[in-house]
């Protein structure tokens, strides 16, 4: 029997999905037995294993942190330099030094978003002052699927993996959540005030298609 994820709810009816590690979750009236929700698994076998096969595809194998390997900052690929002492991770400017004592995966992370807050933080409160758009709380995540969002009580939530995205890039983001602080839509208002505030829009929506993946995975370039 495929393993899966089950998670019942007040619905009526059976639907699969495979998430972004290829594992199948199952959503299930809350009385639906057991021995339906497998029959039905077992039914959409093909189903589920091709999108297994497509999606299992697309996830990088898992990254050894060596020297040689490339990574971006502010646009721009560095190599890594294997260290033995220090921090988790610095950078001169022209090469990363990895401490090896530490997890490389969570050495970038730790990296990535306190550099991240240090150039986001002026740029936030510049464009806020200036367009007088005031935001109430500041949240930094890495998420998978969004580069960051404004609540409807104006809390900005930013993926701190922008930093390894052009300045341009990071300051159109910025403007983007900043601008829904007005307007909680996409409509006309909304798009001439965030051209008010920035050039760059159409520029950054290539370069994160182009891109994206490379931060979402934090996978190195060589």
């Amino acid at each position: 029997m495929q393993s899966y994820q089950l998670i019942r709810s007040k619905r009526k009816t059976l639907s699969l999905q495979i998430d972004k590690n290829a594992q199948l979750l199952v959503r299930a009236p809350m009385r639906l037995s057991v021995k339906k929700i497998e029959d039905f698994i077992n039914e959409k076998q093909k189903w589920i294993q091709k999108k297994q096969v497509e999606i299992t595809s697309r996830i990088p194998p898992k990254q050894n942190y060596e020297q040689g390997n490339r990574y971006l900052f502010l646009g721009k690929s560095y190599p890594l330099q294997p260290v033995e002492s220090g921090d988790p991770l610095t950078f001169n400017g022209q090469s990363f030094q990895f401490n090896n004592q530490y997890d490389g995966y969570s050495a970038f992370h730790w990296f990535y978003k306190k550099e991240f807050i240090k150039i986001a933080m002026p740029i936030l409160n510049q464009l806020a002052e200036k367009h007088r758009l005031n935001y109430q709380e500041i949240r930094f995540k890495a998420q998978k699927t969004r580069w960051g969002s404004c609540s409807a009580n104006d809390n900005i939530n930013l993926n701190y993996l922008l930093i390894m995205a052009p300045i341009s890039v990071i300051e159109a983001v910025i403007a983007h959540e900043l601008a829904h602080i007005k307007h909680k839509n996409h409509g006309q208002d909304f798009y001439r005030l965030l051209d008010s505030m920035i050039s760059t829009q159409k520029q950054t929506d290539v370069w994160l298609k182009d891109n994206g993946q490379k931060l979402h995975n934090l996978k190195p370039l060589v």
